[in-house]
């Protein structure tokens, strides 16, 4: 039976173990029960005033008003009982987070994005359940290793993997939920990591689909008819979505800027107004998107009328998300797209909204704005694919996303939405490639455990006798600090620990011991942590305790960090 030590031991290091993938399997379940419930919260509010879920029209026009702001009264009193300082909330906090905490996430900041994300789309503010899925995700399953005490390495990957699985459960779509994981969250793919997200997301799905059934909400789209005649049309079409994604982007970004150091009231209310107001003329824009692209496609609008929908579900989206409502962004997004493509269709084609064509544009729509949003192409196309069942919108969708990308990109210098939002909230997300590397390995996988430590006072011929020993690297000398007469009872004592280094003279062949001070670093880091530890002397090492600082579990040295930099191995 393995103990929890060595259990642990296995855990830091970037290698796929059955281990791992069983934490992410649990960590999933439990990721994708909390979506669930979350999405079932959502829908019981809404029984209660909606004949059927997202459908704002079975309300009159100054319901639909009041509802919002009855809304942002109830999000400002979880708001007040919190004191106003956990309400960073969704997937640019989980991008900070495992950056500065490697994926631990406050639990206040947790029940803010459950409650406050269930009212903001129970009361039909413009916002996504991706976002609170994400956040509920990456939540759990980091819960669940921090209790563990596992390497950081451990928790950032089973993070990934409840972010995967809240995904998964949202949308119905394991395979998007994998490659925007991979492509948007930890922006690298390595197989260890890929093998237990795939799992979590896995497990999301089929939670999903055994609750709520296994059929998408965008599965009544028919099979496409476009053609290679229409791919032009396809390319304009890619073209009108970058400028739009460059628009929304920047908008919701100077939203933010010029709103931040507003208090929290008024801004919550003010997006509480728009969105009431919005939805008192424009009862379609209102919730996340099933509704908006159901109208755009099933009724013969005039171009005026959907041109007027999209600008509307843009105007409320951009407000609620930058005045600071909990919720995601994805899901507006992919109502956005669609209405846009359809716009299109029936300008360039002439075709009406309820025929199959508007129906294939605003499919390319949804994939086109998704990727020049995000910037994840791979993870729009997929999303797609999963969303209407059908591997025939591959080709089309991208010619629209590679064309969307460049356009807004190349001419426009349009990022990823969770860049610059976080950019703009001086908040962290990048490490240095070195760092990056690092954090992939927890110090206790490559820890030195052959240790001898010896006091400070032992005799001296046992110091000198030193010199002939081999394996001096592995040789300590503790020091116990005296006890100050004015130190207060309840603080711990730490002793000092220096690693004895055999320093040889090319000049006259003589060894001296040279002691190095170890700086004290706790089981849970990574060789990040210790190589900045080390990073300005270039020399020494770090010695590893678990939860007293007296007891030394092993050491790092500086040189393996150094060999394991150069070479690929830390022995």
């Amino acid at each position: 039976m393995m103990s929890l030590s060595a259990f642990r031991k296995r855990l830091a290091l970037p290698r796929t173990s059955w281990q791992l993938c069983l934490l992410a399997a649990i960590g999933g379940t439990v990721s994708a029960l909390l979506v669930v419930l979350f999405t079932l919260s959502i829908e019981v509010i809404q029984s209660f005033y909606l004949s059927q879920k997202d459908d704002y029209t079975s309300l009159d026009a100054l319901s639909r008003f009041d509802l919002p702001i009855v809304g942002g009264l109830v999000i400002l009193l979880f708001a007040w009982l919190t004191g106003y300082k956990y309400l960073r909330t969704g997937i640019p906090f989980i991008l900070h987070r495992l950056k500065v905490a490697n994926g631990i996430i406050p639990f206040r900041n947790t029940i803010n994005q459950f409650f406050g994300s269930v009212v903001a789309l129970a009361s039909g503010f413009s916002v996504g359940k991706e976002g609170p899925a994400v956040h509920l995700g990456a939540a759990c399953s980091s819960y669940i290793g921090n209790k563990l005490k596992l390497p950081f390495s451990a928790i950032r990957t089973l993070c990934a993997c409840g972010i995967a699985a809240g995904i998964a459960a949202c949308f119905n779509t394991p395979i998007a939920a994998v490659i925007f994981v991979m492509e948007v969250i930890l922006r690298e793919y390595k197989v260890h990591i890929f093998i237990p997200v795939m799992i979590a997301a896995l497990i999301g799905s089929m939670i999903t689909s055994t609750i709520f059934g296994p059929a998408h909400e965008f599965e009544y789209f028919s099979k496409i008819s476009l053609t290679f005649h229409h791919y032009p049309t396809l390319i304009l079409l890619g073209l009108v979505l970058g400028i739009l994604a460059y628009g929304f982007n920047r908008y919701l970004v100077l939203i933010i800027k010029y709103s931040s150091s507003i208090h929290i009231f008024p801004r919550i209310m003010l997006a509480a107004f728009i969105t009431g107001t919005l939805g008192f003329f424009v009862p379609y824009a209102m919730g996340t998107d099933l509704s908006a692209i159901t109208f755009a496609l099933e009724n013969n609008l005039k171009v005026q009328l959907l041109i007027g929908l999209l600008f509307a579900k843009i105007l409320m989206t951009i407000t609620a998300l930058g005045l600071g409502i909990p919720g995601g962004i994805i899901g507006p997004i992919i109502g956005i797209g669609a209405i846009a493509g359809t716009c299109v269709s029936v300008l360039v084609t002439g075709d009406l909204p309820n025929q199959h064509l508007a129906g294939d544009f605003a499919l390319m729509g949804m994939a086109g704005f998704l990727a020049a949003t995000l910037n994840a192409p791979l993870a729009a196309l997929l999303t797609v694919v999963e969303l209407s069942n059908q591997l025939e919108v591959v080709v089309p969708a991208m010619i629209v996303i590679a064309t969307a990308c460049v356009f807004s990109g190349q001419f426009f210098n349009n990022r990823s939405i969770f860049v610059m939002q976080l950019e703009q909230q001086g908040l962290k997300y990048r490490e240095p490639p070195i760092e990056k590397s690092l954090q992939r390995i927890g110090v206790l996988g490559v820890l030195q455990e052959n240790i001898k430590i010896y006091q400070n006072n032992c005799p001296e011929n046992v110091l000198t006798s030193l010199r002939n020993v081999e394996l001096l690297n592995h040789i300590l000398i503790e020091t116990i600090p005296e006890q100050s007469t004015t130190r207060n009872e309840n603080a711990t004592s730490h002793n000092n620990f220096s690693w004895l280094k055999l320093e040889h003279n090319s000049t006259d062949c003589s060894v001296t011991i040279v002691p190095k001070p170890l700086v004290p670093l706790q089981s849970q880091t990574t060789l990040a942590e210790a190589y900045l530890a080390l990073q300005e002397q270039r020399d020494g090492g770090v010695y590893i305790y678990d939860s007293d600082p007296n007891e030394v579990l092993g050491i790092i040295t500086f040189e393996q960090i150094r060999h394991y930099l150069l070479e690929g191995k830390t022995t």
